[in-house]
């Protein structure tokens, strides 16, 4: 790590220590920049290190960065324990790190089944289980995990990735409902096709982010979003508009997907 909190500043998140996972490119990095913005100090982790590195220099003071492989629950401990050491708290610890791969499941292998389930949501699980005995013991903080909305509808070629989301909603919902009374928020964010990095692995064909171009959101927006939903203490942010109502109608009329529903999601 490097880096000293300077922690003045006005608004609700000024001095404020906010954990972003992930944080190397897309979402993950835009939030740091915007967290930044409002004077919060934020502590970027991720696998890259060069690129970490470069973002720290670009935001400065209110910055530092931690190499981190969700996948390790030891360096996650140390990574926790030594920001605790630091700063003395986490404020917000936003699990933001996660891939994809979109394939027909008869062409996925389970290799690769199995690492989205590690990243995505084992990865999720190992940093909340690290983080969230110091927000309990303090009686105050936030858990933001990014989800999607294809963890509420599933589509074609999606089976992996969407099974890995779905898993991650399953266990912020649950969790929710376990640290209600404790002070400790738990929020989660289900957001459409983002137009970052991500789908050069994702969909390396370009097949998909073809079609669904006109809907793709914006990495500023998305980070917006989820810096508003930290501030409102919201606990669930659905986006865009269209597609987010579009999951609500398909999980209480679910045979929909068989018809023109399916059609309209199975872009792949």
């Amino acid at each position: 790590m490097t880096g000293q909190k300077t922690g003045n500043g006005d608004g609700r998140l000024a001095g404020s220590i906010v954990v972003i996972t992930g944080a190397s490119s897309g979402i993950g990095a835009e939030m740091a920049r915007q967290f930044v913005s409002r004077n919060a100090y934020v502590i970027v982790t991720a696998r890259n290190l060069a690129k970490l590195q470069e973002l720290a220099r670009e935001l400065g003071e209110q910055c530092e960065y931690a190499v981190l492989d969700v996948t390790s629950m030891e360096e996650i401990e140390q990574c926790v324990g030594s920001i605790i050491g630091q700063h003395g708290r986490i404020d917000v610890w936003i699990n933001n790190a996660g891939h994809g791969m979109f394939e027909a499941f008869t062409d996925a292998s389970l290799e690769r089944i199995d690492d989205m389930m590690n990243v995505n949501y084992m990865g999720t699980v190992r940093c909340t289980k690290a983080v969230l005995p110091h927000m309990l013991k303090s009686g105050r903080g936030q858990i933001v995990n990014i989800a999607s909305l294809a963890g509420k509808i599933g589509s074609a070629k999606g089976s992996g990735y969407s099974a890995s989301k779905h898993a991650v909603l399953g266990f912020t919902n649950s969790l929710r409902q376990e640290v209600a009374e404790a002070g400790v928020i738990v929020t989660a964010i289900n957001p459409g096709p983002i137009d970052t990095p991500f789908f050069n692995h994702a969909d390396p064909t370009g097949h998909y982010v073809n079609n669904i171009k006109w809907m793709m959101l914006k990495p500023e927006k998305v980070a917006a979003k989820i810096v508003q939903a930290v501030i409102r203490g919201k606990k669930e942010v659905d986006m865009p508009l269209l597609p987010a109502l579009g999951a609500k109608l398909v999980q209480l009329f679910p045979r929909l997907m068989d018809g023109w529903a399916g059609k309209l999601v199975n872009k792949k």
